[in-house]
């Protein structure tokens, strides 16, 4: 196996707790559908947040869906003026035997023009908090 990196980028609608978790969650259960991932293959994962969004840790999220036994890490993005408002980034350290290109990343909502071309394959569909339904 190698340990490879998954990608994947939301955007909170508000700097509320609820709003990061959930925005969080729906990011993560993507991530999870979309590479039929489980947490026992999961190296550890380490979250970003822009500065505007300081009423929650990410990584909260993830307990909540059980990754208790994840090595999991916050940390504030840079500050660079004109980027993406209130937007919440993961890299997840995966043990797989897929090939780079099997990997799916995800970026929802307006965190699509992060990566447009990763996000290429990710339905536009309903906006994250619908997703956490």
């Amino acid at each position: 196996m190698t340990c490879r990196g998954i990608r994947g980028a939301v955007c909170a609608e508000a700097n509320q707790a609820d709003a990061i978790l959930s925005a969080t969650r729906a990011l993560l259960k993507r991530i999870v559908a979309a590479n039929d991932l489980s947490t026992d293959q999961v190296t550890s994962a380490i979250f970003t947040a822009t500065a505007d969004l300081n009423t929650a840790y990410p990584a909260r999220a993830a307990r909540e869906l059980g990754w208790t036994q994840v090595p999991l890490l916050c940390m504030q993005e840079l500050d660079i003026p004109g980027s993406l408002p209130r937007c919440i980034r993961v890299l997840i350290h995966w043990n797989t035997d897929r090939e780079p290109g099997e990997i799916r990343h995800v970026y929802l909502g307006a965190a699509r023009a992060l990566r447009p071309d990763l996000a290429a394959d990710e339905p536009t569909g309903p906006s994250t908090k619908e997703e956490e339904r």
